[in-house]
């Protein structure tokens, strides 16, 4: 029986790769300790995903392993070597105000796991194709030189640039600006899996996410927006909007939609390859336009402000120009756009919170 590695396998990403994989017919091991509720406090716990994911999928094996800790990783691999075909690393610190609280925990995580997981994977596995979920914080603040335009709800691109059509591409410098600590640890881990594809030959693909979400999401106010913001929204508790007016937009992909692209990837994959990846022009909001959806959704008023100070790094305007991917793979597509996200979130936010 072939094996699948997902790191983060209790997080919104990993908990959709390990059901979509299971469906695929592969024994899934997951390697998540929950550093989510470390970061985050309690209630981002992702422990109540793995026991959902134990009870619903027989092929599933949980193991409490740190990333960090390069000798437990390498017994795992060693101890499945050539059966494993597929490895999807999506365990992160993923915040950019957290990172600057713990800057060696941050980079440790997000780098050097990130590096122990490529070296697993070419000592043990060299055939198996690596899928590193990066982020698109990996272009800093170079977003922001965009010219935009200011509308009522929401920042735009000026119609005459280049990306104002299909959004942000691969071709967007990814040095002299400013990443957040986070945006720099993700940057060192995105290169260094570009790197074991070139120089290697590993099968790695590295997929810089936009705002991913879906209902399995343990949204908290550092990270997670769509999720926090549902779940403020649904039981009224106040939000607090960074900077920008609360116009800045985000693209948003269902987990369902990511994890298919990234199985696509790894049935034909280009050693190195790198691709933007979020919601496009196909899925995207500003947070005013978020804020009226989720209302709309929950019939419940969300109280909040909105901040004078922006995040460190932030982006005020960011949609994935997703057309290399599907050039690649013109098979692949989107099945849920912003609303159906939506609705699931706020459905899920009620079971989770307001039942119990």
């Amino acid at each position: 029986m072939s094996v699948a590695i997902v790191t983060g396998s209790s997080g919104l990403i990993g908990s959709e790769a390990v059901g979509f994989l299971h469906e695929q017919g592969l024994d899934v091991i997951g390697v998540d300790n929950d550093l989510r509720a470390y970061f985050f406090g309690a209630d981002a716990s992702t422990h109540w995903n793995e026991e959902r994911l134990v009870a619903a999928f027989p092929r599933f094996t949980p193991h409490n392993i740190d990333i960090r800790h390069m000798e437990l990783i390498s017994d795992l691999f060693a101890r499945y070597s050539r059966a494993i075909s597929i490895v999807i690393h999506s365990a992160a610190q993923p915040s950019h105000d957290w990172a600057a609280r713990e800057p060696m925990t941050d980079f440790s995580v997000n780098a050097v796991g990130t590096l122990n997981l490529l070296e697993a994977t070419r000592t043990h596995c060299p055939d198996a194709a690596f899928i590193l979920l990066s982020t698109n914080k990996v272009y800093g603040d170079a977003p922001n030189e965009l010219p935009l335009i200011e509308t009522e709800t929401r920042w735009e691109v000026d119609p005459t640039h280049p990306f104002a059509a299909e959004g942000i591409d691969e071709t967007m410098r990814i040095d002299q600006s400013k990443h957040s600590l986070f945006g720099a640890s993700k940057l060192a881990g995105d290169v260094m899996a570009q790197e074991y594809g070139r120089y290697f030959g590993i099968k790695t693909g590295i997929f810089r996410g936009g705002c991913l979400t879906g209902p399995q999401h343990s949204g908290a106010e550092l990270h997670g927006f769509l999720a926090y913001l549902a779940r403020c929204t649904v039981t009224g508790t106040p939000y607090t909007v960074f900077g920008y007016k609360a116009k800045q937009v985000r693209d948003n992909i269902h987990s369902y939609d990511l994890v298919n692209a990234l199985w696509h990837f790894a049935q034909n994959p280009t050693p190195g390859a790198v691709y933007n990846m979020g919601g496009s022009r196909f899925s995207n909001c500003s947070m005013l336009e978020a804020i009226a959806l989720l209302e709309e959704l929950s019939g419940r008023e969300l109280e909040y402000t909105v901040g004078d100070q922006a995040r460190e790094g932030d982006h005020i305007w960011y949609v994935s120009d997703v057309r290399r991917f599907r050039a690649d793979y013109p098979d692949w597509d989107f099945r849920h756009s912003l609303r159906d996200m939506a609705e699931e979130i706020v459905e899920a936010t009620r079971e989770r919170f307001l039942e119990v």
